[in-house]
């Protein structure tokens, strides 16, 4: 590669950005097994301000089809409780003490069948952000050609690398979310 100050491992970091964000995103949709991930989304009211409920207990999976969480302070337990029947998740927990049990129910065909949709609006997303990516560094690279920093032949050769590296990330958002997928979908 020549001495450009052109980087390609600056747009390999982007990119892997919005994998790690999708898949991040990917984590919190339900699947039939239960996930620590699954509580990520819901913030509970404690001292005053709004806080991520992993700021107040302790989430565990003890079982396939049930969540734990170990609230810390017996003081918040009726807040970690009321934030989880509001989070829109359709959870019910079960309250023990300073323990939550949060059975899942079964997901219905229905219900599956949008998760997937949601999926699929994720990866989109997440193909988006790739392509927002290369379309920078491709504008870049007419810069440096256009000033003269590098020739037309460089500029060529980094374009088609730019693609090259585009390609293989969008390739792993259809891979990541066709295993999504198939969890979601597995009953």
């Amino acid at each position: 590669m020549p001495e450009t100050g052109y980087d390609l491992n600056a747009l390999k970091k982007r990119m892997d950005g919005a994998i790690a964000a999708f898949k991040h995103e990917l984590s919190g949709l339900r699947t039939g097994r239960a996930s620590a991930n699954l509580l990520d989304p819901i913030m509970v009211q404690a001292y005053g301000q709004s806080m991520p409920i992993t700021q107040v207990g302790t989430i565990n999976v003890p079982e396939p089809r049930m969540v734990s969480v170990q609230v810390w302070d017996k003081s918040m337990v009726g807040a970690v409780e009321r934030a989880i029947r509001e989070s829109g998740l359709g959870l019910n927990p079960i309250t023990d003490g300073t323990n939550l049990r949060i059975p899942l129910p079964e997901l219905n065909e229905q219900r599956r069948k949008e998760l997937v949709k949601i999926a699929h609006q994720y990866a989109e997303a997440a193909r988006v952000a790739i392509r927002h990516v290369r379309r920078d560094g491709n504008e870049e690279l007419k810069k440096a050609e256009k000033n003269g920093e590098i020739g037309k032949d460089d500029a060529h050769s980094l374009t088609e690398k730019v693609q090259k590296l585009t390609d293989e990330y969008i390739h792993t958002v259809e891979s990541t979310l066709k295993t999504k997928e198939a969890e979601i979908m597995q009953v």
